[in-house]
């Protein structure tokens, strides 16, 4: 093994850390803060996060945290040794711990923060700049959101008939929606980087992706005997396929050629 090979390594386990400590401080402050026990709100000492030490009340770490330091080091290295073409490495590692964030915080918490948006808007200016010019990327960025504007109103509806049914049934309703606006904003960023015209690819490949895993889901509803109790309380977060979609087509550029060819 190469010397070299201990760079991507080192940056991946970096970034790793980068993303636990974002996903578990941002969804609670905000803000950059002491990270604290979702069990019992216990303090950590940076020493104790770092090292992946139990709270002082001996709650134990979330299994994610692993998980991430695990797929981050080997992800860093695909792109040591095989970097996007014309934004590089060093970007590239960055955009990575950026999707890795986001994806964790909507996969556990439901919510794409403002706090990350604002960053995403300037990264995916950066990226889509360096990698398909001014024009492209800001089209792109419109886009995306004009698309995901209709997918959201559509949302908006089909909630509005979902609480009518609820009520017909003598259910509680609740604030769930199909589409929340933070996924607007995501699509919008995913455009800066993606560009136009491939930003509807994008949005479509996150759809299917999404839209496999909640079949999936029915499926095992079905197979347990439990859909028609859980039907109406089906909601799938969007934005993480569509992070796992634009990191597809930006990381693993060849199997996108594959099915769009030209």
């Amino acid at each position: 093994m190469s010397i070299m090979i201990i760079v991507p390594i080192l940056l991946g386990c970096i970034a790793g850390c980068v993303i636990n400590y974002l996903a578990d401080v941002l969804p609670v402050t905000r803000r950059f803060s002491q990270p604290t026990c979702p069990q019992c709100d216990a303090i950590f000492s940076w020493r104790d996060y770092f090292s992946l030490r139990p709270c002082q009340n001996g709650h134990s770490r979330k299994a994610r945290l692993w998980i991430v330091l695990v797929v981050m080091p080997a992800v860093s290295i695909n792109t040591w040794m095989n970097p996007p073409s014309k934004i590089e490495y060093l970007l590239g590692i960055i955009l990575l711990t950026y999707f890795g964030t986001v994806f964790v915080i909507d996969m556990e918490q439901r919510l794409i923060l403002h706090p990350t948006s604002i960053f995403g808007v300037v990264l995916g200016l950066i990226v889509g700049t360096v990698s398909h010019g001014v024009k492209a990327t800001l089209l792109g960025g419109l886009g995306g959101l004009l698309i995901m504007l209709g997918f959201y109103y559509f949302g908006v509806l089909f909630a509005r008939i979902r609480t009518k049914r609820m009520l017909a049934l003598g259910q509680e309703t609740d604030d769930e929606e199909a589409l929340g606006a933070g996924d607007v904003i995501l699509a919008t960023i995913l455009g800066l980087m993606l560009g136009w015209p491939l930003i509807w690819f994008g949005l479509l490949l996150g759809i299917l992706l999404g839209g496999f895993f909640s079949l999936m889901l029915i499926l095992w509803l079905v197979v347990t005997r439990k859909y028609g109790k859980n039907a109406l309380m089906l909601f799938i977060p969007y934005g993480p396929y569509f992070i796992m979609s634009a990191f597809l087509i930006i990381f693993f550029s060849k199997f996108v050629q594959m099915m769009l060819p030209g």
